[in-house]
């Protein structure tokens, strides 16, 4: 089965600099969703916050949380509150979102987790 990788995240981002870098040096193609041009896709949301959770999705640590009014903050209490802002504060979303296929379902990761994900061709293998 050729497992098909998409990078969520933002080009400009460390992290995600980071983890396109490191797929590619697995030897692995990944397809890259840029937050800024394409936004946040509003039908997987329901699915990484099921796989990862609110608290994992949302950066609470970082320069676009901190920006954000006391309110809209306090707001953020369960899986609606934060889909709503992440689609409407993109940058809120802890990066890269990494999400893959393979015969064991559907897999989302968040943040720099190579750990956790498939590893290529060039892997060597663990054990």
């Amino acid at each position: 089965m050729n497992t098909v990788i998409t990078v969520y995240g933002i080009p400009n981002c460390d992290t995600v600099k980071k983890s396109r870098a490191w797929f590619a040096e697995q030897g692995l193609d990944i397809q890259f969703h840029d937050f800024k041009k394409q936004g946040v896709p509003a039908d997987l949301l329901p699915g990484w916050l099921k796989a990862v959770g609110w608290q994992k999705l949302v950066n609470r640590q970082g320069t676009t949380w901190r920006k954000l009014d006391a309110a809209t903050q306090a707001s953020l209490q369960d899986d609606a509150s934060a889909s709503a802002l992440v689609q409407q504060q993109p940058s809120v979303i802890k990066r890269p979102v990494v999400q893959w296929q393979d015969a064991q379902g559907l897999h989302v990761t968040v943040g720099f987790v190579p750990d956790q994900w498939p590893a290529g061709p060039n892997h060597a293998s663990k054990g």
